[in-house]
């Protein structure tokens, strides 16, 4: 206690139940901001209790499908739960085969990136499931990512036709087309403008 009214700082008590119990001199502002901080960078990584939605139809477009697929790949490398869920309306009750159908396929789709936690279920007018991400050792990568390195290595070894960086080879081979035409004889006319 001496010693930190000495220095102008507070004595913190770190670990309470240490023998000896264990204290630290510091500014207690700054402690606290340091704790906060610490705090606030653990939520960021904790993904695994969201849970976000997919909603599924039995008729959906192959498009869309794909679509949806891509969201829900991204959200479980995102350490995100999803729930998919296919809702039936009016008479496509009658063939329900066809929304298990589609659950199936996106499960399948699914497989490289989580795992469902149970079978699907039909609960009302609407199939459910939810699906967990894989640890990231198991898990493949995502395929939706671009790359920095691979979208730089792809942009600097094609030349740009205009700007700061054209180069005077493309110049040229466009004045040989102009030139090429040029001596081409134009097409024949009408005189109300019409060939």
């Amino acid at each position: 206690m001496v010693m930190a009214r000495k220095i102008g700082a507070d004595l913190v008590e770190v670990a309470a139940n240490a023998k000896p119990p264990v204290c630290r001199i510091v500014d207690f502002g700054k402690f606290r901001y340091e704790m906060a901080k610490k705090e606030k960078e653990n939520k960021k990584h904790q993904h695994a209790n969201k849970v976000k939605e997919v909603q599924l139809s039995p008729n959906i477009d192959p498009h869309d499908f794909h679509v949806k697929l891509v969201h829900a790949i991204e959200f479980l490398c995102e350490e995100m739960k999803v729930k998919i869920s296919l809702r039936f309306k009016g008479r496509e009750m009658a063939h329900k085969e066809i929304g298990f159908e589609k659950v199936s396929n996106f499960l399948k789709e699914l497989e490289k990136f989580g795992l469902a936690d149970s079978t699907p279920r039909l609960a009302g007018r609407a199939i459910n499931v939810i699906v967990s991400p894989l640890p990231r050792t198991k898990r493949a990568a995502n395929p939706h990512v671009r790359h920095e390195d691979a979208a730089d290595a792809v942009t600097s070894d094609v030349p740009a036709k205009h700007g700061a960086n054209a180069s005077p080879e493309a110049d040229g081979d466009e004045d040989e087309m102009a030139e090429s035409f040029a001596g081409s004889p134009s097409p024949k006319l009408n005189g109300s403008g019409q060939r």
